[in-house]
């Protein structure tokens, strides 16, 4: 009987060792190494040797039979949205998020709304049993209709199963919830390894590819915000979605990081309610509905999500510190970005923001990242340090330099058409040097060159 080779591999990163090793020279993670056993690799076959041929056959482009592929149309705009307007048969979209942060709600919803309309839908769990998943979809359903006999739910994990079920039921779309739960007889490894995730995700991706079904992976992500297991389980899939959103608050984003069919970075924003996922179609006028106006440290600043233009409320708050250095509090736009801001405008404004301590907030639980919010930051910073509320008709944009320069943003219309809808009648925005495109008449735009302009231009002329 052949001896059983065996190696340690690192639970995170998948890198094989002879021996385990404390600390992972490749993704530097501590105690991930497991022993696993190691197949014994069959010799390459080479179809060209002898008389065997290839095969594959190279086509000229014109060649090529068929017109792009029709999308499945979806029952829910903001899913459909993210993915670029339907799911493309035989695609594979892989869905990672915090724990508790909504991913199963989201996908059984699309399910349960999907099968109503008479496509076959398998919605294969590892995590909980049938009963459950059916508790759930009672409370998510709203209407009185039945449930619809198109909706096929398992509990399993073997792979094998999992697509012998999708062969049986014919289903135009499968779910499975989750990739780390599922494995393969073929591989010795425990469910959730990096052998096991990838082996798995080969096989699902290989049947969705061949028989044109619609694929969804549900993944858990690390503590660094990552999907949990190899990376090249991103590579693997078609889509990859990350849901985002603040436990404690209630709207919840759809945010797309990668799409071989559609625009990246698009976003989706849904509420979070007993009834499950309820679709955000005006998140501009959600976000600031709570809104104080005439507020002194609060600014609007639209943002690009993707293509669609979001206002979000910025507030902050300056006030004397009690300890020797002050404090930098950063709640949903980068930390480095705040220290940014608040040099510029301690070095270019004057404002002695070295005795105080700063604090700013997005509201909504939103995370801004582009650099297009930066003068709506230094406009709240300031108008919290003198005492002056900016007008509730003003919106601002612009991108800071480190000189105190404003700098043009991209999409800058289409920033200002959203913020006319909502009803703003002013924004100040960068002075163009080149304008390709008249602005809108709705609303009135104040060109400026420097922060030092914008913000006396925003507080009525006071220093």
């Amino acid at each position: 009987m052949a001896k059983i080779k065996t190696a340690f591999e690192c639970s995170n990163c998948g890198r094989q060792s002879p021996k385990s090793i404390g600390k992972c020279p490749k993704c530097n993670e501590w105690n991930t190494y497991e022993e696993v056993v190691v197949a014994a690799k069959k010799p390459a076959v080479n179809k060209r040797q002898g008389f065997g041929l290839s095969a594959s056959k190279p086509l000229r482009l014109d060649e090529i039979e068929g017109d792009p592929e029709a999308r499945m149309s979806l029952p829910m705009p903001e899913f459909a949205r993210v993915l670029g307007g339907g799911v493309v048969p035989g695609s594979v979209v892989l869905i990672g998020g915090d724990p508790g942060i909504g991913k199963s709600t989201l996908m059984l919803q699309l399910a349960v709304t999907l099968a109503e309309t008479g496509s076959p839908v398998l919605y294969a769990s590892g995590e909980e049993s049938a009963r459950q998943i059916k508790m759930r979809a009672m409370r998510l359903k709203t209407s009185d209709k039945k449930f619809a006999e198109d909706l096929y739910l398992v509990t399993e994990t073997d792979v094998d199963t999992i697509i012998s079920h999708m062969q049986t039921t014919r289903a135009k779309m499968a779910i499975v919830d989750s990739i780390q739960t599922t494995y393969s007889s073929s591989v010795s490894s425990a469910n959730g390894s990096v052998s096991q995730v990838r082996e798995c995700a080969a096989r699902l991706t290989g049947h969705a590819k061949s028989t044109g079904m619609a694929l969804f992976l549900i993944g858990h992500v690390t503590k660094e915000g990552n999907i949990a297991g190899p990376r090249v389980l991103e590579h693997m899939v078609d889509t990859v979605l990350y849901l985002e959103g603040d436990r404690h608050h209630a709207y919840r984003l759809l945010r797309g990081v990668k799409n071989r069919f559609g625009a990246t970075s698009e976003v989706g924003v849904f509420e979070m309610r007993e009834a499950g996922m309820i679709e955000v179609e005006n998140p501009s006028e959600a976000f600031l509905a709570e809104r104080m106006v005439n507020a002194p440290g609060s600014s609007i600043a639209v943002t690009m999500e993707g293509t669609r233009p979001l206002l979000v409320e910025i507030q902050a708050l300056a006030t004397r510190t009690s300890f020797g250095n002050p404090r930098r509090t950063a709640n949903g736009i980068d930390f480095n970005r705040l220290l940014l801001v608040s040099a510029v405008l301690t070095r270019r404004i004057g404002l002695k923001l070295s005795e105080e301590d700063v604090f700013v907030n997005v509201i909504g639980g939103l995370t801004v990242q582009e650099p297009a919010a930066d003068l709506a930051i230094a406009a709240a910073i300031a108008s919290s340090m003198r005492d002056t509320p900016i007008p509730a008709d003003l919106v601002m944009i612009g991108e800071i330099g480190l000189s105190g320069e404003l700098r043009a943003v991209s999409q800058l219309n289409a920033r200002l058409k959203e913020a006319s809808k909502l009803g703003f009648q002013r924004a100040i925005v960068p002075k163009l040097l080149h304008q390709s495109e008249k602005f809108p008449e709705e609303i009135e735009v104040i060109q400026v060159r420097s922060v030092k302009e914008a913000l006396n231009r925003a507080m009525s002329g006071r220093k």
